[in-house]
């Protein structure tokens, strides 16, 4: 079993603006690591079958699912001793992302195809993913959301000078 925090990314060294969205691309935004975690979301856990519902290149494949590992997304479980073989569940930091995949999913379904291949949102009607505020439980707009930096040196439009 891995570790389920894994050594966190500093922002401040990846190119451009500072930003978590940044930091975390680092570690998911590749396509096979995200359709990686999603295969293991809908409990395909052998790499095999990973590799049959991704359509990775299978040392691409490999690659992603030990990086997914070693950021704490994935832990790999040994399910057999002889010959040893291993499968992957979800970190707490896997079962995160759910939200993500399940946001691209929508998008792509009224974006990017015509008629959409996987019901997965569904629950009697299909649903919709919202904005919950934490403290109150209201459901929040973006027309409503504020962005504010916590970065000095960067403000909402870029960097500032000094």
């Amino acid at each position: 079993m891995t570790s389920l925090r894994a050594p966190r990314i500093d922002p401040n060294t990846l190119p451009g603006r500072p930003c978590s969205a940044a930091a975390a691309l680092e570690i998911v935004g590749d396509r096979w690591s995200l359709l990686a975690v999603r295969e293991v979301m809908f409990g395909n856990r052998r790499f095999g079958e990973i590799a049959r519902n991704t359509g990775a290149p299978r040392d691409r494949l490999a690659a992603r699912l030990k990086a997914l590992v070693e950021a704490g997304v994935l832990e790999r479980r040994q399910y057999q001793d002889s010959p040893a073989r291993w499968d992957y569940h979800l970190t707490p930091a896997g079962v995160a992302l759910a939200p993500v995949l399940e946001a691209l999913l929508q998008w792509g379904d009224e974006w990017a195809v015509d008629t959409p291949p996987i019901t997965l949102l569904h629950h009697d009607h299909p649903l919709r993913g919202a904005w919950i505020c934490a403290e109150c439980g209201e459901t929040v707009h973006r027309r409503d959301l504020r962005r504010r930096m916590n970065v000095p040196g960067w403000d909402v439009a870029g960097p500032v000078a000094d």
